[in-house]
């Protein structure tokens, strides 16, 4: 039993705000519905906060309108200036999911310490030690705590070489031999897999290579029901700090609540540097300001299953919203079944993100294509080398279908030296609309830029001219019915004593006819003079008949290209439009041969599959 004879106070991080957004709602959560609450948190004595970074970056901007830059300063604002505020950045990637340039992420670094950042946490999801040390130099220049991590995961699969306290003891001193400064060293496992045993492990053997004095973090989540367990081997063998949450956003796929961690260590001896006592009034805080939010039970309920498909947490939420947002929901249970088929074949990288989400896309590409009949870009280009190296070697098989398909070698170099270098791009996109070229806008744009998206897609863009879109998950409301028509009393209605002719439209698909119809009372001549013709047809409008393609996902998807043009000849099978749907681009192929006569849609509407895209004839 954990016990220790001279009490020791175990730091905690305040995970609501962060990752309690992004694991129940991908982040997509509006400053004020929480923002009291962060308020009142730091007056009743909470002194270290996670608020920005991970998806709690992108969400702002992608989904609710918001400039994440400005949420993160009205956070500062309301905590005030002693208080800790932590973000999450993913090495090569930074706070985006492809890979950055190091002037990209020195800027990034630059634009967080102005916007309230005091720590940074920063891992990399292959563990790539060389990764770490150099998307650590930014983050140490500019001044923030410099938190490094080892990341965990359980594997769903038999391994005595990767992910065991050796493999993690070992990643811990090569960082500690690089000579880089480390302000402490942080155990991530965001799909909480990782069993309690290899964890007082891992800790134990790092506590023997680590100075004394260096802060020795643990973060994981409760989706398994085992985080509290791992939490008290991690504390038993020397860990200083763990990362805990509250209701309505805690224990599912996020952090254990403080009340439950609190409880868990009564008698032993240590203890939480937070009051236990208080956190009720942040719940019912957070009930009351996020009453209209619409929990989904898959991302409120733990789910044994995770330890055979290590998802995070923040993956989790995020992906289950997508996939009933694209109405495809009924193939989770399939896509987890893939998953432990993606994790080996591609090398073992820790499930979290950018490799959660490459996992995640390319076992759903599997069951929606067949498998490696599509690889996801990401994953393709991580199998490749184009992250950093894989902690087992990819399936050369697989290799070799992804470098066919993208159309890319393999990748051997510094994925910092072949990343995309996006500043002037940004500017130049930024001048060419008159938008102010400061450096957060730079960034704003820099950030959510993909290779092969439009422009005119891209977030930054979107936010600063006005026209973000917006997808908060909010509770669906019914409509209160309309009231009948009063029925008019009987007699009332004045006789008709002559013709009356009025106008009559009638859609059909894509056709529209427009009618000129005449009425006559019962009873009069059949034959009306000829400024009085029944049912003179209007020519029709010009929207010739066809067959209509339409989106293969029957929820909610946006149309990210159009390859066709009216008037032009196409193929059965030929890509003729692209839709986005789990962040990734679906292409759609004509269903035959033919013209192209009609494109119903343009790039960003949001379609499903009722809506017509284009017609062919």
């Amino acid at each position: 039993m954990i016990f220790t004879e001279k009490p020791k106070k175990i730091r905690v991080m305040f995970m609501p705000f962060r990752d309690g957004l992004q694991s129940s709602f991908g982040g997509k959560v509006r400053l004020n519905d929480f923002l009291p609450a962060v308020k009142r948190s730091a007056e009743i004595g909470i002194r270290h906060f996670e608020f920005g970074g991970g998806a709690r970056y992108q969400a702002p901007y992608f989904y609710l309108g918001e400039d994440p830059f400005e949420d993160m300063k009205k956070i500062r604002e309301a905590v005030g200036p002693d208080v800790d505020l932590q973000i999450l950045t993913r090495s090569v990637s930074g706070v985006t999911l492809t890979t950055q340039s190091l002037e990209g992420l020195t800027l990034q670094a630059k634009l967080m310490v102005e916007f309230g950042t005091t720590w940074d946490r920063n891992f990399d999801y292959m563990n790539d030690v060389e990764n770490l040390i150099k998307t650590g130099k930014p983050i140490i220049d500019s001044g923030m705590h410099h938190q490094v991590c080892i990341a965990l995961m359980g594997l769903p699969f038999k391994s005595d070489k990767v992910h065991t306290p050796e493999f993690y003891i070992n990643i811990g001193k090569r960082l500690l031999d690089s000579g880089m400064r480390i302000d402490s060293l942080c155990l991530k496992d965001a799909s909480g897999t990782t069993d309690p045993k290899t964890i007082y492990d891992t800790v134990v053997g790092l506590r023997k290579i680590m100075p004394p004095e260096m802060i020795l973090w643990q973060h994981t989540h409760d989706t398994a029901s085992t985080a509290v367990a791992c939490y008290m081997a991690g504390i038993e063998g020397g860990v200083d700090g763990i990362d805990l949450s509250v209701r309505p956003m805690a224990s599912g796929t996020v952090q254990p609540d403080v009340r439950s961690m609190a409880h868990a260590l009564k008698g032993t001896g240590y203890s939480l540097d937070i009051d236990a006592s208080k956190i009720g009034e942040i719940e019912n805080m957070l009930n009351d300001l996020m009453k209209d939010y619409d929990f989904n039970p898959a991302t409120t309920t733990a789910d044994a299953r995770v330890l055979g498909f290590p998802m995070p947490g923040g993956a989790i939420g995020p992906n289950v919203h997508m996939m009933v947002k694209a109405g495809i929901l009924d193939k989770y249970s399939d896509v987890l079944e893939e998953f432990p088929i993606v994790v080996e074949t591609g090398g073992a990288w820790t499930s979290v993100t950018p490799g959660s989400q490459q996992y995640w896309l390319q076992a759903f590409n599997n069951v929606l294509y067949g498998r490696w009949k599509k690889i996801d870009a990401g994953y393709g280009k991580a199998i490749l080398g184009y992250f950093g190296k894989t902690p087992l070697p990819p399936d050369p098989e697989v290799v070799k279908i992804a470098s066919e398909q993208l159309d890319l070698p393999v990748f051997e170099g510094d994925p910092l030296e072949a990343a995309p270098k996006n500043i002037e791009p940004a500017k130049q996109a930024l001048e060419e609309r008159g938008l102010p070229v400061t450096e957060k806008n730079i960034f704003l744009v820099l950030a959510a830029m993909v290779p092969g998206k439009k422009m005119e897609l891209n977030e930054g863009i979107r936010l600063l001219t006005g026209k973000a879109k917006i997808d908060v998950p909010l509770k669906k409301k019914e409509e209160p019915l309309a009231a009948a028509a009063p029925v008019p009393a009987a007699n009332t209605a004045s006789p008709i004593s002559g013709p009356v002719t009025t106008r009559c439209t009638v859609q059909e698909g894509a056709a529209t006819r427009t009618f000129t119809i005449t009425v006559e009372p019962a009873g009069t001549s059949n034959t009306a003079p000829a400024a009085q013709a029944t049912a003179v047809a209007a020519p029709p409008a010009a929207a010739p008949a066809g067959t209509n393609v339409f989106s293969t996902f029957a929820g909610s998807v946006e149309v990210v290209d159009i390859l066709v043009k009216v008037g032009d000849t196409i193929t059965k099978g030929q890509v003729i439009a692209a839709v986005e749907a789990m962040k990734a681009k679906h292409d759609i192929k004509s269903p035959c041969d033919g013209k192209v006569t009609a494109i119903n849609v343009g790039i960003g509407d949001e379609i499903d599959n009722t809506k017509s895209i284009l017609t062919i004839s």
